[in-house]
Parts: structure tokens; sequence; C-alpha cells
């Protein structure tokens, strides 16, 4: 990045800092952040930036909060600087930044991600029962203190793991507005390349790499059978064991693939961030796997320099990402449960649900996640099995299909063309497009 780039970057930055000391209720270009303690001794950061549309006002456009994934992830910092924020990592405008087209609330959770930390051993989440109810006091304070978002229609999108979360936490959400317990106009939930059913995605591991060539019989027939020894914990409910077992499976397939990226298999996994040959135990491995690259050391130096110093209430024990092992390490029993019960609660309590995935996607393949779909109790599916789906142009090149949908009542489903896990990343003026449409706005 050359000196000018970066003083242009730092004076964006200067400028946002000076506009967030603007009360509730701020114009578009504006911004808010703050700390929650939702449990003693709990504290969870969030960072709010107003829409910031030239034709319509921020009380005309929805109100978006963004979940990461690991667990572990920050979205104040991977999902803002990385994927969908106003600014790069390099603080520099993103043309595809979805404040254009909503309010974003980017929220460190579960407690102790990003700038969320804990004070105490115990403050960390052990389950997505936790996670959710930790943001429901969140939220509950947020919409309090912000009146002005009660009535703009609030949907929760979600990346990874952090799709996991967002299904429990729309559940209790929904739960929450039924009785009047959060005052919000909650309108609906996007599970992106989600861990919903864990199993699902890492029994297509094999079938998927093996049809897109990058395993040879002898890989499918290893990965398949590491993949199967998580099957059998699974179904006997011994999760903690299944998730060490899933970390096994992930070293069959960088042993067989040669380092394919579990993110895009189209590119290959850089050699530091392979954890083959690595020491420690399961944790370590899955750290330097999953939590470090959505922390790399340009995006680790930036938030821990100019935006700790923009934010200005960042206590000086806490280090973004610094308790973000011990939160995948506290949810490691919890991690390869399945939540495909909550998706279907969701449905058949009327909540708005959409599914999208990257085609290129391995972590999280789309091949899981139709089969999880499939599995759905939800009295629609028969009747949107029954749809075909309909091609998207992609609008960063006129002409090529960039994705395909299928809507069905209250239950959607897009396939990416071209993305990966992170898909604003890959093809950002598509997720922006399918974001308008999810919100109906296109």
């Amino acid at each position: 990045m050359d000196r000018t780039t970066a003083a242009r970057g730092l004076l964006l930055l200067v400028c946002a800092a000076v506009s967030s000391g603007l009360p509730a209720g701020g114009p578009q270009g504006s911004e808010a952040w703050s700390y929650v303690e939702v449990r003693d001794g709990a504290h969870m950061f969030w960072w709010l930036y107003y829409a910031d549309c030239p034709s319509s006002r921020y009380t005309e456009l929805p109100l978006v909060m963004w979940l990461q994934g690991g667990p572990g992830g920050s979205g104040s910092g991977f999902g803002n600087f990385e994927e969908i924020g106003p600014l790069n990592k390099d603080l520099m405008p993103r043309k595809t930044s979805w404040v254009q087209a909503a309010s974003v609330l980017f929220v460190d959770n579960p407690v102790g991600t990003g700038f969320s930390y804990s004070d105490r051993p115990d403050g960390f989440a052990t389950d997505v029962a936790t996670v959710a109810s930790d943001m429901l006091v969140l939220l509950r304070h947020f919409f309090t203190e912000r009146p002005e978002f009660q009535s703009i229609p609030f949907y929760i999108f979600s990346e990874s793991y952090g799709g996991k979360m967002a299904a429990a936490i729309s559940l209790d959400l929904t739960k929450a507005v039924a009785t009047g317990t959060v005052k919000c106009n909650f309108a609906g939930v996007a599970l992106g390349d989600s861990w919903i059913s864990p199993l699902d995605s890492v029994m297509t591991w094999a079938p998927y790499l093996y049809t897109t060539s990058l395993l040879d019989d002898y890989g499918l027939e290893d990965v398949g059978r590491a993949a199967e020894a998580v099957k059998q914990a699974v179904e006997q409910q011994q999760f903690l064991k299944a998730t060490e077992l899933w970390s096994v499976v992930e070293t069959v397939v960088e042993q067989n693939t040669n380092g394919v990226n579990f993110y895009n298999i189209l590119t290959q996994q850089p050699d530091e961030r392979r954890a083959s040959s690595a020491g420690g135990d399961f944790i370590s491995l899955q750290t330097q796997r999953h939590i470090r690259p959505l922390h790399g050391q340009s995006l680790s130096e930036l938030m821990n320099g100019p935006i700790r110093k923009k934010l200005g209430i960042i206590p000086q024990n806490v280090t973004w990402g610094g308790q973000a092992e011990e939160v995948f390490s506290n949810m490691a029993g919890d991690f390869m449960k399945p939540v495909v019960d909550i998706v279907d609660q969701l449905l058949t309590a009327g909540v708005n649900v959409t599914v999208y995935n990257g085609q290129l996607d391995l972590i999280v393949d789309t091949m899981g996640q139709e089969l999880w779909v499939k599995q759905l109790k939800w009295e629609g599916l028969p009747s949107f099995n029954k749809l075909r789906w309909t091609s998207l142009e992609d609008p960063a090149s006129p002409g090529v299909t960039g994705a395909f949908c299928k809507t069905y009542k209250n239950f959607g489903f897009y396939w990416i063309l071209r993305a990966g896990h992170m898909i604003p990343s890959d093809q950002g003026a598509m997720a922006l497009q399918m974001l308008k449409m999810i919100t109906q706005q296109a």
C-alpha cells in the first residue's frame, strides 16, 4: 500500500471516528459502537454502521446483523474489513459494501471473540443455547437504547459456524418478540455456508473432492473411511470425540490433496496454514486451520492498531482475537451437534429462512447443505423440491450467470457460482444483489 493510499484511508478512518460521536439516530454514514455485559464478567462488543445510500434514508432501509464463524472469528474484523463493511483492510472504500443497502450491525460473538472478552475462565459459552441467550441480552439492550431501529426490518445474516448460532438466536428472538421482551421487527435469517448439519458436510467431502478431480481412488477411500469414524461418534452422541475425529478427517484431506484450501477448492492452503505436520492438540490444529485465516497478520495489526485507537473503549488488557482459542475450545463439545430441527422450528413458525452457499466451498460444501435441507420436516418442502431454480445474472459480469435461486413461501436457497466459503469476498457484487433480493429491495 503506497503512502497516498494509506493517507486517504486514514483520512476516511478519522472522518468515521468523528461521525461516530453523533447521538443515536445519526444520519447516513455515521457509526456507533459499545459493549454490553451479557453475563457477569462476560462482555460483548458491537459496531453499527448506519446505511449510507444517496437515494434512501437509513430509516427506509433494513438493519442487518452479521455473525462470523469459527466459533471465534470476529465479525467486527473479518466480516467488516474483508467482506461487507464500508472500508477494506487497506481502509479504502468497498464498492460492494452492504452498508449501501442496509444499516449493518457487527457483533463479536460468542463472548471472547474479536473485541468481546471474558473476565473469568468460566465466562465463555459452551453451547449454542448460551450463545443465543447472550445475544438476546445484547439485542434487548440495543433496541432499547436505539428505538429508531425497533420498526425497521431486522435480518440476521451469517457465515459458517455463525449460521448455526444464527439459527438458535433466531428461534429465541422469535419467542422474545412474541412475548414483547425484545422490541424489533424481525424479518428473517440467512444462513451462509452454515454449519447446520456438520455430519452432512463431512460425509460429502470425499465424493465432492473426487468428482472435482481432487482425490484419486485411494484418497476417496482414505477420506471416506475417516469420515465414517466421525459418523459413528455422532451416532453414539460422543460429540467431543466427533470434533476430534473431524480434525483427523481434515488432516487426511490435506494429505491426499496436497493441501487443498478448505475455503475454496480452486486454491491451495498456504504452507504456514497447513496443520498436517504441526504439533499440538486438535484445538490448536483447528485454531491454525480455521481461526487464524480470519485473524491474519495485516488484519490483526489494523484491529489492534488504528481501529483500537479509533474505538477508544477497548480495555487495556484486551487484545483483538486474544481469546479466540478459548472460544473454540469451550464450544468443542457442541461443535458437531446438528441444528436442523431448529431450522424446522423457524420455518414452522413462519420465519423467513434463506440458505446460501458457495459453489467452491469445501468445509461446508453445497452437497452437504442440500442433504440436510432434504431432511426438513417443514410442510412446504415437497412443493419447494418440485420447483426449478431460476438463474441470476452476475451484476459484475453482464450476460454471465452468477447464481441460481429457488424460493417457496418463507424458504429460499441461493447457489452462488465461482464463490468459496466467504461469498462476499469472492463474489461481492452477487452477494450484494442477493442481500437486496432477500430484503426485498430487488
